[in-house]
């Protein structure tokens, strides 16, 4: 090649290099599209505004920006709409989950069970809550296409985002900015967070207090994560996980017949108050307990697990939940079951081991989510970009330190009379199980001045119970309920 040749070449990779555009996307936009739909039969028309908003810094600028979506229902006379401020978990993931499956006014293309079909896709949710409240999901940064945007000459610290009072501290101040925005000051706000989202929005009840000055109405918690209980004691820990146990065999039909042929609703009291009143206090002896009560401790939790008594007392009387995963079907099928939902089914490389290969529940949701997420948004919302959806971010290392989200709502409650709780979890999440769930709501206030305030719903699902059809409609309807039930209706906010 002659020594122009290599001039004129290096002048046009110089040009391309000028002209390619960086992948980002907009810190400040929206995009607004008009909609009708027919929700328990009334038909409802409304808009969807989907775009950024900023994260701003101590200097007034963007060193952040969030995804979100805003449904308004436009054909009601009401000014002063309730408002749900909806959050997924992970932490890291997108606010997807709950958007495309449960309160939205569209659900995916699945099975009346929640299992996907294809082609993938979405319809029309005919139980969404929109008909009485407004909706707005946020993707935290990382997550969705939510970013940290990054300006010349000002590194952002990812300390400000990736932690529980950091993304506390943030998506406050943000949810303030967007109130404001909307003209929503006078609505009725309630927080929905599903999983770690239960943290999130259990610690963002006393910021919004105590640093927006923004009251709520309502805390729902779906299928909640509380660290608080899953970090105490093993005694306390492996006792209230038990009752999770029995729900999945008996779904599974692994149960001695004297439970089986009963329905679950007649079961699991038995089995939880097994777990409180015998279970637990004999795992608190440790290896001073009794060789006789062991034994008949173990023979117990085999009747309630459907799990052989000689692998109990190898495990101490604790059995790892992991491990009830990999173990409850081994010596039928092989196969394993789902830690989200097990009512799902997997199958591993082999059948000894200790925990399973993979989450099969997970598995199944990635393949009907993604996509439908992805077309959802460009199609339905008309929001375009080049910028990857984040079904999971990049949000690692998180900082956990002084987690005190489960005392900060009894503050919020104990400060605000107003402020009512809603526990939803599903019978089959061996996650953040179900009386792991109840368990939380009993500790929340250990004076009992607050539990008239605070109400469980439980459902024949999993972590995302929604994702079964009859669940959709009751646990919709259930939070439609606490809504118009946690109403001041011109009551005043006084003890």
């Amino acid at each position: 090649m002659t020594k122009k040749s290599l001039s004129l070449l290096a002048f046009i990779c110089s040009i391309i290099t000028l002209t390619a555009q960086k992948r980002t996307i907009p810190a400040d936009t929206t995009v607004v599209t008009t909609h009708t739909t027919t929700i328990n039969g009334a038909k409802i028309n409304y808009t969807a505004t989907t775009g950024t908003q900023p994260v701003w810094d101590e200097d007034g600028l963007p060193k952040a920006t969030l995804f979100y979506t805003y449904y308004k229902r436009t054909n009601t006379s009401d000014k002063n709409r309730p408002l749900l401020l909806s959050f997924n978990g992970g932490p890291g993931s997108a606010s997807v989950w709950m958007h495309l499956a449960y309160t939205g006014p569209s659900i995916l293309n699945i099975d009346d069970e929640g299992y996907p079909v294809q082609p993938y896709g979405y319809q029309s949710n005919p139980y969404s809550i929109l008909d009485v409240a407004d909706i707005v999901f946020i993707n935290p940064v990382n997550t969705g296409y939510s970013r940290i945007v990054e300006r010349e000459g000002k590194k952002v610290n990812r300390a400000d985002f990736f932690g529980v009072n950091a993304d506390i501290k943030y998506l406050a101040e943000w949810l303030n900015t967007f109130v404001t925005r909307n003209n929503l000051w006078s609505s009725p706000k309630y927080l929905i967070g599903e999983s770690y989202g239960g943290t999130r929005v259990s610690g963002l009840a006393l910021e919004l207090q105590n640093s927006q000055w923004m009251y709520l109405n309502g805390v729902i918690l779906v299928s909640p994560a509380d660290y608080n209980a899953k970090n105490s004691d093993q005694a306390v820990s492996s006792s209230i996980d038990f009752p999770y146990f029995t729900a999945a065999a008996w779904y599974h039909k692994m149960l001695d017949p004297a439970l089986q042929n009963k329905d679950l609703d007649a079961i699991l009291p038995e089995s939880e108050n097994f777990a409180i009143n015998v279970l637990m206090p004999a795992l608190a002896k440790g290896g001073f307990i009794n060789q006789q009560e062991k034994e008949r401790i173990a023979e117990k939790m085999a009747y309630y697990t459907g799990i052989s008594k000689k692998v109990i007392l190898q495990h101490n009387l604790e059995i790892p939940n992991s491990f009830f995963w990999k173990e409850l079907l081994r010596n039928k099928t092989g196969q394993t079951i789902g830690r989200l939902d097990s009512r799902y089914l997997g199958i591993d490389k082999k059948e000894a081991g200790v925990s399973p290969e993979y989450n099969a529940e997970l598995t199944s949701w990635l393949h009907s989510f993604t996509p439908a997420i992805n077309k959802y948004i460009q199609e339905f919302l008309n929001f375009k970009t080049d910028i990857k959806y984040n079904m999971f971010g990049p949000v690692h290392p998180w900082n956990w330190d002084n987690n005190t989200t489960r005392d900060d709502l009894r503050k919020a409650m104990t400060a605000n009379p107003y402020l009512n709780l809603l526990f939803q979890a599903g019978y089959y999440d061996g996650a953040t199980t179900y009386f792991n769930t109840k368990y939380t709501m009993w500790q929340i206030d250990p004076s009992g001045k607050l539990k008239d305030r605070m109400n469980f719903k439980g459902y024949r699902s999993g972590h995302m119970m929604y994702l079964r059809r009859a669940d959709l409609k009751t646990a919709n309807d259930d939070i439609r309920t606490f809504i118009k039930k946690s109403a001041a209706n011109g009551k005043a906010a006084k003890y």
